[in-house]
């Protein structure tokens, strides 16, 4: 998840955040170089796995702005509600059991007007890819930490009450199953 098309979607995405920062899934901090030092006040990093959260440790010193690493699911985000500017979920919705109630919980704490920025692997319109996505998902879910590649995120993003302001679907390069990219910025609806 750190090489070519991958990167570039995170350094044009990442540096739109602003204010308190939550990133959802932040995983080993692949995105923390990308992150605007003059615009960041602080960032909170929430993830499940005590393994890359020590990973994403030794890459905070030297940010520029105080980061906070928490390891909690992404439906029970410790924060108090409308106390984040912006939130960030990258390569997570996918692997989360219960996204909606995750980006409900991204929605409760974003203060009115605070923003989502998302990039998302999921489901292609592509109906060959689709069912190649539906055969595969089960078999890929163990395999890839729970991975669906079968979720259409822009569907998820909706019903969890947000509304999408920018958006962004295409295949990057890679097998066509699991390469179908979902990116934009969202606002709670």
């Amino acid at each position: 998840m750190k090489y070519g098309e991958l990167t570039e979607l995170r350094a044009k995405a990442i540096p739109a955040a602003s204010g308190t920062v939550l990133e959802v899934g932040i995983g080993s901090g692949l995105n923390l170089p990308f992150y605007s030092v003059p615009g960041v006040a602080r960032l909170i990093g929430v993830d499940p796995s005590a393994d890359l959260l020590s990973m994403a440790r030794k890459k905070i010193d030297g940010v520029g702005f105080p980061v906070t690493l928490v390891e909690q699911p992404a439906d029970r985000i410790p924060l108090d509600d409308q106390s984040v500017d912006t939130a960030v979920v990258t390569w997570s919705l996918c692997s989360i059991q219960n996204p909606v109630a995750a980006l409900g919980e991204m929605r409760r704490v974003l203060k009115p007007g605070g923003r989502l920025i998302f990039i998302e692997h999921g489901l292609s319109p592509d109906v060959r890819v689709q069912s190649w996505q539906n055969r595969l998902t089960p078999l890929w879910r163990r395999l890839a930490g729970g991975c669906h590649l079968n979720r259409k995120t822009d569907d998820l993003i909706r019903s969890a009450g947000f509304s999408i302001a920018s958006l962004e679907k295409r295949y990057i390069p890679g097998p066509r199953p699991m390469t179908y990219t979902y990116s934009g910025i969202a606002t709670r609806a």
